[in-house]
């Protein structure tokens, strides 16, 4: 089956299953069911599977799965709180949690949803359709704001002068329009391999969804949740999500750097948490020629130790 055929094609979908290990009877959380790929995989092997999507659309399009597969529960919730919700539910400590990071082809595909600039729609970007808009963010912070926002999760680095285009261009309304203000303020030739409207897309979307404040988050709940050699598994898209991933499972795994003479640095007297599984994980060229979506992908794994969960949600900050 092509990407085309099918609105969102599971990455690395194999390689997630392997790190996984899912078994009959065992519990598993796909924290972010989307298109239902990693869901229906795990469903497949036997295992009950929690999925939590905070897009009340993905959620909509999965009740027909749900109500034909007895176990599987849909949460409508973000996953920074799967350990809440499934406290709620009763559920004990689980055997795996997968997390796909970041927006899904089929929010992309859809102009009404304004993530993209392929197609010309509402200036929106909302993952969960509710709070303030990627047009509310930018008609109303001030210039210095939202440069920050573009050099921050955009790494743009010309975040300034895109910041003052788009307050003098105010108000902007669609996505096409946003597009047009950042290329004319960065120079834009048609045979550009790359849009430069792209990192700037890239950025307030961030912004807007909380992002990496929500990764971080999902992380520490991921470790809140899984039991003593539980599985986590997660593939992100784009650098600062991998780095802030790495990171997390090289402080909760005790393998941050001692730091130097210069500037010494303390290493933490908490248990490990976390023992990587595993090197870091990239498609294959002949899965990216199947899903072109898949060439920036990048699997972290880990298994989950006896150890207490730490405080905090770890490093926010990519």
């Amino acid at each position: 089956m092509t990407a085309r055929a099918e609105p969102h094609v599971p990455v690395l979908l194999d390689e997630v299953l392997a790190a996984l290990t899912p078994r009959r009877g065992e519990t598993v959380v796909d924290a972010t069911f989307g298109a239902g790929g990693y869901t229906r995989a795990l469903l497949a092997t036997g295992a009950r599977v929690f999925a939590f999507d905070r897009d009340p659309d993905a959620i909509e399009r999965g009740r027909a799965l749900e109500a034909s597969e007895a176990g599987l529960i849909l949460v409508p919730a973000e996953f920074s709180a799967l350990a809440g919700e499934l406290q709620a539910r009763d559920v004990p400590p689980v055997d795996g949690v997968v997390m796909d990071i970041g927006v899904s082809s089929m929010q992309l595909d859809q102009p009404e949803r304004g993530f993209s600039f392929q197609g010309d729609g509402p200036l929106d970007m909302r993952m969960s359709q509710s709070g303030p808009s990627a047009a509310d963010f930018l008609n109303t912070a001030d210039e210095a704001a939202i440069a920050d926002v573009l050099w921050r999760y955009g790494e743009e680095p010309r975040s300034r002068r895109v910041a003052k285009a788009i307050v003098a261009a105010r108000p902007l309304a669609t996505t096409g329009e946003l597009a047009q203000v950042v290329r004319r303020a960065l120079g834009h030739r048609p045979h550009d391999k790359k849009d430069p409207a792209t990192r700037a897309f890239q950025a307030i979307r961030i912004h807007v969804n909380r992002e990496l404040e929500e990764l971080a988050r999902g992380l520490a709940a991921a470790e809140r949740v899984l039991a003593p050699g539980g599985r986590l598994a997660v593939v992100t898209f784009h650098s600062l999500e991998d780095r802030l991933v790495k990171r997390f499972l090289r402080e909760r795994s005790g393998a941050m750097p001692a730091g130097s003479r210069h500037r010494p640095e303390a290493r933490d007297a908490r248990a490990p948490s976390f023992e990587p599984a595993a090197k870091a994980v990239r498609p294959t060229a002949a899965e990216v020629a199947r899903n072109p979506r898949a060439r920036s992908a990048t699997l972290r794994m880990a298994r989950r130790t006896a150890a207490a969960p730490w405080d905090g949600v770890g490093f926010v900050e990519a």
